[in-house]
């Protein structure tokens, strides 16, 4: 299994301030999962390449599901880990950990999002 990632969930509770931070962040528009916008659950979606690497997912918001740092972390592919960890900022986020080496593997950075959820930023500068 060459990429062992199929979906993501990012459980948000404020979604228009989590899109837009999202958005913001990695210079992306959110799409509106058809037919599951409702009161209970909504989900916005990453665009998705099928041909692409990597895997895609969504940001949810559902009644009963708390947010924050629960032990999953999901990182996102930049171009300069350190670029985006600084968008964080500015959309309202939090750097948690500035970028650092990890030596032949790139760079990493941990930021929180508006909700609270601890997120990771990868890249190979």
């Amino acid at each position: 299994m060459s990429n062992p990632v199929g979906w993501f969930e990012i459980y948000v509770q404020d979604m228009p301030r989590a899109k837009a931070f999202y958005e913001a962040v990695f210079q992306v528009t959110l799409s509106p999962i058809p037919g599951e916008e409702q009161e209970s659950l909504q989900m916005y979606a990453f665009a998705m390449n099928d041909q692409g690497y990597g895997a895609t997912g969504a940001l949810v918001k559902m009644e009963g599901v708390p947010t924050g740092f629960a032990g999953t972390l999901v990182y996102f592919s930049c171009e300069d880990c350190a670029v985006e960890a600084q968008r964080a900022v500015d959309a309202g986020g939090k750097i948690f950990k500035d970028k650092w080496s990890i030596g032949e593997h790139g760079h990493i950075a941990m930021i929180h999002d508006t909700e609270g959820n601890m997120i990771g930023l990868h890249s190979m500068q």
